[in-house]
């Protein structure tokens, strides 16, 4: 009568220890039914799930398995699992797969308390954590700059998947942490098209309100702009009126607020390591082709769409040139983009922080709310306001040991 074993091995991790103790099994013909190893600080967790055709040859060779293992210095437990529970284990491969990601400037012990605490009472299962962040020295200080990630590989399906996303958001929101749950997917990791909103995504600022400031209109150009991407008004009827307002600016006012935008955290880093993993990217602004432009040269993005500022004789017209970018034509252009790619729509991803945002955010296989307005970040499937740009790599995945800045 055949017997199921579980050996699980731990000890100081050593060179050749895998090798040896499956050498032992290969002289008996032992079938391995799962197999997992994992190594931490130098400490070895190995497992094995073995079938013998019966029981005397198990627990000679279970024998064999502990004093070869005690030899190299390692601790053995061994464990019988009746054909019941595996086939129950078997049955069990069909539930869903999801990852819980979580996002700080530093780890604690409450955070991982208490995403697991959540986890768990939806029903998931957690069967692996893995860390994706870099290394941290023990003086390090967590800063504004500083990142920290673990991923949760989890089984099951939640039985009310928005009560589970509203209580990952509230948890996110009172410990100042990003937490992202997605359904572990083939796409997950091969992603191919990545679309930005620019401003407050990108770079820093809003650019009509800049324009606004230099043009005399700044703080009624700014509650304007502000309304819009809270959502409380239409972004094409409040875009020309916030461009009529810039008519008579002077041109030359373009390139000294080009010099001054910054990038937000992470930006350089994200596009960086997009191009190295051979993604499209794209610029779907309502702001100007002119400043996009520039990101463009400087990031090496693909593709730009935005709006254009119409100038005669050297100033600004105020008026809105035709088609306005706004939010149903982010979302058309994300579909032309990811059709001239021959993409998927699940292998895109789209990330904005503004209520116009919201329909590409939607549309994407990954759409991220980056540091966007409460509307948007409890709207949008994934959000991002703890960490910089770079963090949507987290979501993919990508660990920084795998090559990342």
């Amino acid at each position: 009568m055949r017997e199921i074993v579980l050996i699980n091995i731990t000890g100081e991790d050593r060179p050749g220890l895998t090798s040896a103790i499956t050498g032992v099994l290969v002289q008996d013909g032992v079938n391995i039914l799962d197999m997992s190893q994992a190594v931490i600080h130098g400490t070895l967790s190995f497992g094995l799930l073995v079938e013998f055709n019966a029981a005397a040859q198990a627990a000679a060779t279970c024998e064999a398995v502990r004093s070869t293992a005690e030899s190299l210095g390692q601790q053995v437990r061994v464990s019988s699992m009746s054909e019941a529970d595996y086939q129950r284990w078997v049955q069990a491969q069909g539930a869903g797969r999801h990852i819980v990601t979580l996002m700080s400037r530093k780890i604690s012990a409450d955070q991982v308390q208490r995403v697991s605490a959540i986890t768990s009472a939806h029903g998931l299962n957690i069967e692996a954590i893995d860390r994706l962040s870099g290394r941290v020295a023990l003086d390090a200080v967590a800063d504004a700059q500083s990142k920290a990630c673990l991923e949760f590989s989890v089984r099951g399906d939640p039985a009310d998947p928005l009560a589970l996303r509203a209580a990952f958001l509230n948890l996110s929101q009172e410990l100042g942490i990003d937490i992202a749950f997605q359904e572990d997917s083939l796409f997950r990791r091969h992603r191919r098209l990545a679309v930005f909103d620019m401003d407050s995504t990108l770079i820093e600022a809003e650019v009509i309100d800049e324009l606004a400031k230099a043009a005399g209109v700044g703080e009624q150009v700014s509650e304007i702009t502000e309304r819009a991407m809270r959502g409380e008004l239409d972004f094409r009827a409040s875009f020309k009126e916030r461009l009529a307002l810039l008519k008579g600016l002077d041109v030359g006012v373009l390139d000294e607020i080009g010099a001054s935008l910054r990038l937000t955290e992470g930006t350089e880093n994200l596009f960086a390591e997009l191009k190295r993993l051979g993604y499209k990217t794209a610029i779907l602004s309502g702001g100007f082709t002119y400043f996009a432009k520039q990101l463009q040269a400087k990031l090496g993005i693909d593709y730009v769409f935005a709006n254009e500022l119409e100038v005669v004789d050297g100033k600004v017209t105020g008026v809105a040139i035709e088609p306005i970018v706004d939010a149903q034509r982010k979302a058309d252009l994300l579909t032309e983009l990811a059709q001239r790619e021959g993409l998927q729509m699940e292998q895109t991803i789209a990330v904005g922080d503004g209520a116009n945002d919201l329909p590409m955010l939607a549309l994407a296989g990954l759409g991220v709310a980056f540091r966007a307005k409460p509307l948007v970040r409890q709207s949008a499937r994934q959000a991002i306001s703890t960490l910089g740009l770079d963090g949507v790599l987290y979501l993919l995945g990508v660990r920084e040991r795998e090559g990342r800045g």
